[in-house]
Formats: structure tokens, sequence, C-alpha cells
């Protein structure tokens, strides 16, 4: 309890904070991960750093779009910058879609030579608003193969440097700019790209009417338009800004800590995401914290003022749309908050995109010292490092919350100053046809200011209960799998959470809906919440009731009417039914099995099974007639493509018999437990003969000299259900050590790229430390040394350890399954 302590000083304390010993702490190599994460909620409120200093690259979304965050200190006049780094932004000459509509011409069908010169006639051309596209978000539907457009535009100014194409297309694209060829590109891209325009193309600008013409090929997938011109807006640098000394940087399960040195001071830099899925009150309040600990560093008394900026770009889905800010005080907390114009509620879905509705917050208590203003990008850093006076801003583009405080003279007695971050997103996720609100609003009088006011209120019991928590999570992966495992869990863990929102459906249910990152951006997918289970059977399982809920909903409500489990729920944000393009039967039913019969084993009740019984028992029954021998169909790793007879899916299908079977055992029906135990046992020594290959186990039953990781199998060990003997675990594992490449066993023998979470189960089968180890200490060096700097992905290439796909998913949650079993061990 924090009693009556005033108010004001609660968020400025006198109290350095140190990496704690339970880190990972820098290597001297000066990587610990490929990237850092900052601010970590859900999918959208996200902020991350992409190198291994705080001060070389802008600060980013998970995504890789900027989402700036920019620190600032003040040491007797001289400024230094130890957070971020102001990223690119531009200027509209001719706007894209994105920004507003426009009017175009366009044909489907292949028009005459000299279509792209400026003197073409295109009278017989339909008019249209862009942008073109094949789904809800598109202006022009475009379902042919081929697309002409010509856009024509009127300057009174030619003299543009920095000319640039803004483009944005699905699939293959020529573009031309007064008759002259300016890009071209086979493939399609996710999101606008800048392009420089040659020389030649700028000379052809005039004064008056010119022309941007495109064709664009749809030769597959999904199609797409939008194009306009943009110019590259020149920072305004201030010479005088400085570089603060990174001295190190550590993470633990909830916090991100860098030291620096800026002139006469040190300087602590603590980012907290108090993501502690013990309380779900906590947990579910969209607020982080960024503390800043000064402290003289040679003795004397130092004048000291700190900033934060906070790019409005946290709010939108692209810098072009346009935002509204505002400063206003609510209690004892100054606030600034922005969001964008249109706040279109729900209205995007997919998986490279941002929030674009909802507003952010930047809180600090009210005080004279403090100063909350907001502006244009250009005019933050001098507005504090200058103390140049900026024009009021509270509408437009890419503007800065920005936030500075003076701590008076610092000695070498600390003085910390804490900002806080949030976002209410207001509305979360569409469930089934139903707009929910996030968790934290179940009670309708709670308000973001409450949520901020509360936050603040209980920062230092917050800090208490994550130092003890990292502790703990540090120390369980520590005495389960070492040093390297437990500074992978660490990496793992608010990745892993991050990746879902927690909301609640209109039967009462918890829902903790997964959004599948970097893939199709599907919603609650079971074959992801199936690698991510470990964290949570250990921390919570009610966070995994709440992953499964929602397909047990799917089925028992009649709205998906199949006699297996459903692949995913939608869609990210819009739960509304599933959309991934093919169903997974045996994959999911077993998984659904499996989960189920590991929330018992983890409680030590079958609870939650019986109140599925029903369900469960039509999956069973299909996993029963199905499961054994596969037919040709995808399986978790779809990456990989179809597989027919598949050993390991097949194992999925026997363990998760099995698991109905000890459900069906502790519910008290000892007459289905024999029987469907019997099956599964039966299937066990059958799979050992079909799969067998002399000294390891084959990729399917009909071909033999192929293998695979049978991740799978490790449920059998850890739920004690002894399906499979020992023996099969131990000649896998003696199998997989003359496999192994510099980062990691191969998935299997087809390909050599890995899944990092399936590695992690196949070591869990291993009977001693020494194996355990040899199979995971190239995850720890492909995670510390891999060139691809982006959150952690989960899919690489053994060979050199660069991403093939996927980051920042919730399935490294798995890397906790060395720990769930020996959680299941007591």
């Amino acid at each position: 309890m924090l009693g009556k302590r005033p108010f004001a000083s609660l968020l400025l304390g006198l109290t350095l904070l140190t990496p704690a010993i339970d880190s990972v702490a820098q290597k001297a190599s000066g990587r610990i991960a490929p990237a850092y994460p900052l601010v970590t909620h859900d999918p959208y409120f996200s902020v991350w750093s992409f190198s291994d200093s705080l001060t070389s690259s802008p600060t980013k979304h998970w995504t890789g779009t900027d989402n700036s965050l920019i620190g600032l200190i003040k040491v007797d006049g001289t400024t230094y910058r130890f957070l971020g780094q102001p990223g690119k932004s531009f200027r509209s000459i001719l706007p894209a879609a994105d920004e507003e509509e426009y009017q175009c011409k366009f044909t489907e069908s292949e028009p005459a030579a000299g279509w792209e010169n400026p003197g073409f006639n295109d009278s017989q051309w339909k008019t249209t608003t862009a942008p073109f596209g094949d789904n809800n978000q598109a202006k022009t539907q475009w379902h042919s193969k081929n697309l002409w457009v010509r856009r024509t535009f009127t300057l009174t100014d030619t003299n543009l440097d920095n000319l640039l194409l803004k483009l944005h297309h699905d699939d293959n694209v020529e573009v031309y700019l007064n008759g002259e060829k300016i890009y071209s590109h086979v493939g399609w891209v996710h999101k606008f790209q800048y392009h420089a325009i040659p020389a030649a193309a700028k000379a052809k600008l005039k004064k008056g009417e010119n022309v941007l013409a495109i064709h664009c090929a749809n030769t597959a997938g999904g199609a797409w338009l939008d194009a306009g011109l943009a110019i590259e807006k020149v920072a305004r640098e201030v010479a005088s800004i400085r570089s603060a000394t990174q001295k190190s940087v550590a993470l633990n399960a909830t916090q991100t800590t860098y030291q620096f040195a800026a002139g006469k001071v040190n300087l602590t830099v603590t980012f907290t995401s108090p993501l502690l899925v013990q309380n779900l009150a906590l947990y579910a309040r969209p607020v982080s914290y960024v503390s800043y600990n000064v402290a003289s560093a040679d003795g004397a008394a130092h004048d000291v003022s700190v900033y934060l900026g906070a790019s409005t770009d946290l709010s939108v889905n692209t810098a072009a749309q346009p935002v509204k800010a505002e400063q206003y005080n609510n209690g004892r907390l100054s606030i600034l908050k922005a969001g964008s114009q249109a706040q279109p509620v729900l209205q995007k879905k997919g998986d490279d995109l941002r929030i674009d509705w909802g507003y952010m917050y930047v809180a600090v208590p009210k005080q004279a010292a403090v100063q909350q203003y907001i502006t244009n990008d250009e005019e933050a850093l001098p507005s504090f490092s200058a103390d140049v006076k900026p024009a009021p801003a509270g509408s437009g583009k890419h503007l800065v919350l920005n936030t500075a405080v003076s701590l008076g003279k610092v000695s070498t007695t600390p003085k910390e100053q804490v900002f806080m971050l949030g976002y209410d997103d207001q509305y979360s996720v569409q469930y089934f046809g139903q707009n929910l609100k996030p968790w934290w609003q179940q009670d309708a009088s709670q308000t973001i200011e409450k949520q901020l006011a509360q936050a603040a209120a209980d920062y230092k019991s917050v800090m208490a209960q994550c130092t003890a928590f990292n502790q703990k999570l540090y120390n369980d992966a520590l005495k389960a799998g070492g040093k390297n495992y437990a500074d992978l869990c660490v990496l793992a863990y608010r990745q892993a959470n991050a990746a879902h929102k927690l909301v609640k459906s209109p039967q009462g249910d918890l829902l903790y809906l997964s959004k599948e990152n970097y893939s199709n951006g599907s919603i609650n997918t079971v074959d992801v919440t199936y690698p991510s289970a470990p964290l949570y059977l250990v921390y919570n399982p009610d966070l995994l009731k709440g992953m499964l809920n929602g397909i047990f909903y799917y089925s028992e409500s009649g709205k998906w009417k199949k006699p297996f489990a459903a692949h995913d729920l939608g869609t990210y944000p819009l739960a509304n039914g599933q959309t991934y393009g093919e169903d997974m039967p045996v994959e999911e039913s077993g998984n659904m099995l499996i989960l189920t019969g590991a929330i018992a084993k983890a409680e030590g009740n079958a609870n939650y099974a019986k109140k599925h019984w029903q369900t469960l028992t039509t999956w069973a029954e299909y996993l029963s007639k199905e499961g054994f021998d596969p037919a040709n169909q995808l399986c978790t790793d779809d990456f990989a493509g179809h597989l027919a007879r598949n050993a390991n899916l097949s194992v999925k299908a026997i363990v998760g018999l099995g698991c109905y079977a000890m459900l069906a055992g502790q519910l008290g029906d000892k007459a289905t437990a024999q029987k469907y135990r019997a099956m599964a046992a039966d299937m066990a020594k059958r799979w050992m003969d079909m799969a067998q290959d002399g000294d390891h186990y084959a990729l399917t039953f009909d071909k033999k000299g192929t293998w695979s990781q049978k991740y799978n199998l490790v449920w059998d060990k850890l739920l004690g259900l002894n399906l499979f003997p020992k023996a099969v675990y131990d000649k896998e594992i003696r199998y997989y050590l003359t496999k192994q490449q510099p980062y990691g066993l191969p998935l299997d023998s087809r390909k050599t790229y890995t899944k990092s979470d399936w590695i992690m189960w196949t070591a869990t089968l291993a009977d001693n430390r020494q194996d355990f180890d040899a199979l995971v200490n190239p995850i720890y060096k492909f995670a510390t040394e891999t060139p691809s700097r982006v959150p952690l992905n989960d899919w690489h290439e053994t060979t050199n350890g660069r991403m093939v796909g996927f980051q920042a998913r919730s399935v490294v949650g798995g890397y906790f399954i060395k720990v769930l079993e020996q959680k299941l061990k007591k």
C-alpha cells in the first residue's frame, strides 16, 4: 500500500532502477535479441526497437512501420538523444487514396499503343474513384487480369527535389510519368513503398497538366492498385543535439532497461509493460510505463530536464491519415490525447495493419515542472533542445505529442520521472457480429482516465509485482533448462502475450484471442493456440481456456456444422467465422483434445472438459475414423504444403484420443475411457510398425528414407499417457542429433528450414540435459546472431539463421514447454 504519499511524487521517486539479476544482460557482441520490446500490449499497441542501440533507428510497430518515440535529456543546457531517431516523412504532391479519394480513367481491355503518353485520347475509358481492388477497402472493384489507369493532374511548380512515386500494387506493375517509364516490378507488395523518380522523367514535368499512367497485371491471389507522388521532407536537423552513449541493455519478462552516459549524468531508461498473466485486471490495463532515472556521474549537481515525444502515428494505420490531438488535465494528471479524425472502428481486417480508431495517451502527474504540447514532426526536437516555441497544432498528419519535465538540480541522489503511455481502443474485436469492448471496460463506469490514474497510483506496487514475476519466471526456466533456455523464455514472454487481445464474450466467457502475426492475420487460429499453450498452462490456464472458448462456441452454437474443429474464427479483428480457405480436420481436432487434456492435467480436474463433452466426443469420433492414417491434408506446418499419411500428424490424432480417454476416466466414464485408451494404444503399436525406418521413424508411412521432428509426441510424455514406449523418444532424439545445422534442427527431410517452437518441444523428449542442450543451444545462437532484425521469428533457415517467415507471433509461448514439464512432474 502506498498510503497518503502526495500524488505528484508517486512518479517522481528517488530510487535508481538497475537491471535485475534475473535479466538477459548485454553480451560482449552487443546483441541479446533480434529486436527489443518497449511497449507491448496487444497486436495494435506495440512499439519495438529493431536495433541494438536505442538511438540507431526509429522505434517501430512489430510490422516494421515507424511508431516513433523520441527521448531527450538536457544537462546544463546540452541536449542528448537516447531514445529513437526521427524517421522519414513525406509531403504529398499527388495524394494517393490512403489520404484522399481521387478520380482517374481506366480500362480493362488492352489499349492502343501510346496509352501512357499525355496526348493519348482516353475519352472511351471509364471514369472512376481509386483505389482499385478485390476487397471491401477498394472504391472500384477489380477482378480482371489486367488494368490500365491514367490519372491527370495539374502542377503549378515543377521544382520538386526528392520527388518519389508512392505505390501499392498487387501484382505486376509498370508506371509512366508523362510517357517516361519511372518504375516496373514483377510481383506484389503489401503496403505503400516509395521509389525515386529518374531525372529524365522529372525533366518532363510541366506547369499545367501532367499524366501518371499505370498498367497492373493481376496474376494470382488478391488485386490492388493505388498510386501518387510525394517528396521526402528534409528533417529539421538540430546540430546541437548529441547522442547519449549507451552502456548496456537488459531484458527481463516485463521490462527492457537501458543505461546511458549523457554528459555528466548517468541515465537509466526502463520500459515496463506489466503483462502479469496471473493478475488479469493489471494485465488488461492498456498502460505502459517509461521510467527515466538520472544521477550525477561526477558528484556535482547539474540542471536536468527530460523529454518524451510520441508520434501520433501510434494511432493510425499509415502516417498519411489525419489525426486530432489535444492536451487536457484530468484530476491530478496532465494528459495528451490523439486519434484519427475518421475513427473507422473495426472497419479494416488483415495482417499488415495498425489500429486507426480509438485514442493514444501520454500522461504524467500535473505539476509546474511539466510542459505538454503538440507539434508537427519537424518542430518537435527544436521545441525542447533549442527552446523554440512551436506553433499550436491540434490537427494534421504525423504530429508529435511532447512532454518536457524539469528535474531541477540532480546530484548523486537519483531522480526519477515516469511517463505513462496508454491506448483506449474503445472496441477491441467483433465477435460473431457484436463489437466487444476491452476487458478493462467490463465495468461500464471505467474510463481511460481512471485507468491512467490507477496506473499512476499503483506504480510502485506494479514495479514490485513485475520484479517478483521476472525473478520467478527466470528461475523457473533456469531450473528447467539452464541459462540459454531461460534467456530464450525471457525473449518470448512479452511477445507471446502481446499477440493476443483479452475480452469477454456476450455469453460471459473469457476470450483470449490471438492474431496470426506476419502470416495471414487470422484471429484465434487453433494451430497457433496449440504451440502457444505451454506458457499459459504454466502461469494461468484460464487464458488457455480463453483461447479455446471461442472455438467451442463456434461448434456448439451451430455456426460451425462440421464434425471436426474449425481452423480459426476469422481475420483479426473480426471473429465472425473461419476465413482460412481450407480445413485442417485432424490437426485442429487433435489440438483441441490435447489442450483440453492438458488443462485437466494442470488443474487436477476435468471440469472444463465436462462443459464441452459432447463437442469433444464428436471430435474424438472423427479422429477415431480419420486420424490414424491421415488423408492428403494440411497440418499446422501448412507452409510446407499438403502431405498424406503424415506420421507426425498421426501421432497428434493418437495422443488426442489418449487425452479423450484420460478425460473420460477423470469424469468417471470407465467404459469410454477403456474403449478409447485401447484404441489409442493399438494405434500407437501400428504406428511404430508403419513409420519404422531403421534408426528413426519416417516423415510419412509410405516414404522410407525420410524423417521429421515428431514434436507431437511431447504430450504423450508430459501428460503421462504412455501410449508410446520411451524407446521411441530415445530413437528419434539420437537420430535428430545427427541432423543438426548451425542454427537448429530442420523441421524435416524436405528442407533445411525449421520452426524454433517445435525444436523446443522435440528437445523436451530428451531424457538428459546434454541432449536437451544440444538441441536448444542452436536456437539461442539463432536468436542472438540472426541477421533478420525483427521481433523473434519462429520460422528460420538453419544454415544461416535468416528469417524465412513469421515474426512477433504468440507461438514462442511454446518455448515454455520444458518449464511445463517440470510443473507437471510435481
